[in-house]
């Protein structure tokens, strides 16, 4: 065996929150990105971030953002790889390290996009989920 042994795996502790970054064409996919928006906030208590319809950060595509909890995930992460259609999701903790969240540690959704590393720090402070702006009505 060769190079440095691992030290151990990493605890679930180190996330403080999740992202899910919903990517869309403004021309062809942002009815359908529009549609998905609606369906998550009517199903499920995140905070809904604006949309971006040009590229913004690390991120190559038309973009908004979904801030959850880690209680949310395991119900609103399936429910997107059933109705995430034609549009394609980044799904990340959210660490001390978001370079790392982003490219390392994240689970895609739909055809996988670039994420541009030179534009995320390696270090930062972990994002605590905001308190959600919505108020769900329908159960997923």
């Amino acid at each position: 065996m060769t190079g440095t042994p691992k030290a151990g795996p990493r605890s679930t502790d180190e996330i403080a929150s999740y992202h899910a970054h919903i990517y869309y064409d403004p021309a062809t996919t942002r009815a359908e990105a529009e549609q998905l928006r609606s369906w998550i906030g009517e199903r499920f208590s995140v905070t809904l971030g604006r949309w971006h319809d040009v590229k913004v950060g690390p991120h190559d595509q038309a973009m908004y953002q979904v801030a959850f909890a880690r209680e949310i995930f395991p119900d609103l992460v399936p429910w997107l790889m059933l109705n995430h259609g034609k549009l394609s999701v980044l799904v990340h903790p959210n660490t001390t390290n978001p370079r790392r969240d982003h490219l390392a540690d994240p689970i895609w959704i739909g055809e996988t996009l670039a994420v541009h590393a030179e534009k995320l720090p390696e270090q930062a402070e972990m994002e605590q989920a905001p308190a959600p702006n919505t108020a769900p009505v329908r159960r997923p």
